[in-house]
């Protein structure tokens, strides 16, 4: 099949999809198709409107197999960057995502939206899994920091940045434009809100001195809209608490932190039947929720999303849309058969709009 027809093949199901939900008629929707048809075969590709690309991305969303906080699909903002043509621009176009999704806590879903691939080379990219990450350095004690920046953080270092060294030390943007040298960009320590991690009656977790960021912003993925591929698409919700309690923090292979929460709890590590990890995840879990409504920082835990999500599909299903999900990744880690969601099945077919990871040649 020539290119231009697998183009097609995915703009006019898409179209057919988004102007239906959108409203418009079927006059509007024959009109639209026949423009695009004609574009397709005379260029090979199609610029989609404003308003394509907005429910396109908020579709993608709904579409997120493994996102258990798609209820808010239809809140999400887009911040339309397809204009941008050099890296100067990239880098201050991420900045205000920044910005405007921290909203002084207040966290709002935003997606910024980067040059379509347009088959030239010209493919715009960002080198970071999330536009606020610590970076991790290898010490003679061991490493420093997340352990799961540390290629990023040496890729960092060979461009010419350095960090102070310490475990919370925010990467710079690194993005790239074709084949042109990849170059970084400080991120102002000001547009970074971070949330010191206290425990609301264990005082010894300040000895532990935690910190986290207030927004996950994915930076690593493309977006997929009727065929139209963007290479570069940082998106955020706001977190889970789990995801920093239960995965940043005490992961083996990220900050490690459970047996240094079993130490100032005074629990018996000697044994795994204790339960001390248990005991320990709990609390640090805890810990990572009152801090962030404390400081009053968008977060979520994670029986509230389960039940979020159970409205989410509630809601598609009085649509007549199945709603599909990756059941290992919508059970949260920290007791998961206490959501309605560890003894649900989900069909994990994968549909358009959508997130893809890029893969190493992208």
């Amino acid at each position: 099949m020539k290119v231009q027809d697998q183009l097609l093949e995915k703009a006019v199901p898409f179209i057919q999809e988004c102007y239906a939900e959108l409203g418009k008629s079927e006059a509007e929707i024959t009109a639209r198709l026949a423009e695009i048809t004609e574009a397709i075969h005379r260029q090979g590709r199609y610029e989609q409107t404003l308003q394509e690309l907005e429910h396109g991305a908020k579709m993608a969303w709904r579409n997120s197999n493994r996102c258990i906080g798609r209820l808010f699909w239809e809140t999400l903002k887009v911040q339309d960057a397809r204009h941008v043509e050099t890296e100067e621009q990239m880098a201050e176009a991420l900045l205000t995502h920044i910005d405007f999704a921290t909203n002084g806590g207040k966290i709002r879903p935003v997606t910024t939206i980067f040059p379509s691939d347009d088959g030239k080379g010209e493919v715009f990219r960002i080198w970071n899994e999330q536009l606020i990450r610590y970076a991790c350095y290898e010490t003679e004690e061991g490493l420093v920091g997340d352990p799961a920046s540390l290629a990023l953080t040496k890729q960092c270092q060979a461009l010419g940045w350095q960090g102070a060294g310490t475990p919370y030390d925010v990467l710079p943007h690194v993005v790239q434009i074709g084949e042109r040298t990849p170059r970084w960009f400080e991120v102002p320590s000001s547009l970074i809100m971070e949330v010191a991690i206290t425990h609301p009656e264990i005082e010894a977790f300040e000895q532990l001195k935690l910190q986290w960021y207030a927004v996950p912003i994915v930076s690593n993925m493309r977006l997929e809209i009727g065929g139209i591929s963007y290479p570069a698409a940082p998106f955020n919700g706001w977190y889970m608490g789990t995801e920093i309690g239960a995965r940043n923090f005490a992961d083996e292979a990220r900050y490690n932190m459970l047996p240094k929460v079993a130490a100032i709890m005074g629990l018996d590590t000697r044994r795994d039947a204790s339960l001390w990890k248990d005991r320990a995840l709990v609390e640090l879990n805890v810990a990572v929720l009152h801090s962030y409504q404390k400081q009053g920082v968008a977060i979520v835990d994670h029986h509230t999303a389960a039940k979020q999500f159970q409205r989410f599909e509630d809601n598609e299903k009085k649509t007549g849309r199945e709603v599909t999900g990756d059941w290992t990744w919508l059970i949260p880690p920290l007791s998961p058969a206490t959501t309605h969601i560890f003894h649900h099945g989900y069909n994990n077919e994968v549909k358009l709009p959508n997130f893809f990871y890029r893969t190493e040649s992208e």
